[in-house]
């Protein structure tokens, strides 16, 4: 699902990508599918919201603050 049609404002900062990442981390259904890496987890992601401002304008960095997320929240 393509979670930023349900938000209204979005801005070119990793902030607002971490919320939007966030969410969609936390309904996915393959967040304990062991058949994908992480990796392919947070391009799937990534791929789904690729209109935001942040991953259009700084793909490299919305991987960073993806993998960042996971980490600073325990989420992997």
């Amino acid at each position: 699902m393509n979670k930023m049609k349900e938000h209204n404002n979005f801005y070119d900062n990793a902030d607002s990508f971490a919320m939007v990442f966030d969410e969609a981390w936390k309904e996915k259904q393959f967040k304990n599918d062991d058949k994908l890496t992480i990796d392919q987890k947070i391009e799937t992601i990534i791929e789904q919201n690729k209109d935001h401002p942040f991953i259009k304008s700084s793909p490299a960095k919305a991987i960073s603050v993806a993998k960042f997320r996971l980490r600073l929240l325990q989420l992997e």
